[in-house]
């Protein structure tokens, strides 16, 4: 298990729950500044109830409660004593893709933008340049570069996923979040995202939920699993997937072909 320190997020006996429904119970982890951490457990276990809290993306369901600290880098992000908590900033500071892709109802070139536009972040002189190299980093430039002003919900599903990645890249987060973000997409655009991933990785935190242990595997230098609404094991790919020390991990794991 790591060690909390330069850690880019610290939670420390977090309980979540939906009114008296508890989803996860005693969470206390730290997730590292650079370096892909992949989140694994069997569905239902608070996988994406745990990712969505990290930039309190759960506050607008009903009755979800979170208790406990979770701090990013360094400050609380839940409360602060100096005054509330800028949460559209938080956002772009801790972007997200969700496993469906949720587009804006206006073009490909506007969905990328929009968060640009919205927190003022960089002149508008400087949007053209953005969506390109936003969109070639996501390999869509090429399928989508002569119909920018087209709508955006025309693209097919694995296009749209991809579109939603550049969006978010495109407010320049300093940690992603990434819920199934290649559950939909094509064996070759999937290795496109895979390699971007990597490469974020070398100077952001990503934390990525995905029920493909191969993907974990593969992209992480940390996993987190999840069981029975508690963090059960977490720690080093290696060791997590080599020799799990937790009964559960290793019963989770051999039910799985890697």
């Amino acid at each position: 298990m790591k060690n909390s320190t330069d850690a880019a997020f610290i939670l420390k006996d977090v309980n979540l729950s939906f009114g008296s429904v508890p989803i996860l119970s005693n969470v206390n982890l730290s997730i590292q500044e650079r370096g892909v951490t992949s989140i694994i457990g069997p569905s239902g276990s608070g996988k994406t109830t745990l990712l969505r809290t990290l930039n309190r993306l759960n506050d607008a369901l009903p009755s979800f409660q979170c208790t406990g600290s979770v701090l990013f880098r360094g400050q609380s992000i839940y409360t602060n004593g100096t005054g509330p908590i800028d949460v559209p900033r938080l956002r772009q500071h801790i972007g997200m893709v969700m496993q469906k892709p949720c587009l804006f109802p206006t073009t490909i070139y506007k969905n990328v933008v929009f968060g640009l536009k919205r927190l003022q972040l960089k002149p508008r002189s400087d949007f053209s340049s953005i969506v390109e190299e936003t969109l070639q980093a996501v390999s869509l430039w090429d399928e989508v570069k002569d119909r920018l002003h087209r709508p955006a919900n025309d693209l097919s599903q694995g296009q749209q996923q991809r579109l939603a990645f550049a969006r978010a890249l495109a407010c320049e987060p300093t940690a992603l979040l990434l819920d199934e973000p290649t559950a939909s997409l094509d064996p070759q655009s999937t290795q496109a995202i895979e390699t971007l991933i990597q490469e974020l990785g070398t100077r952001m935190p990503v934390i990525l939920v995905t029920h493909r242990l191969e993907q974990a595997k593969r992209l992480s230098e940390t996993v987190i699993f999840l069981s029975e609404g508690c963090v059960c094991e977490w720690g080093g790919v290696d060791d997590m997937f080599a020799c799990p020390s937790e009964e559960k991990t290793q019963q989770y794991l051999a039910g799985h072909t890697l």
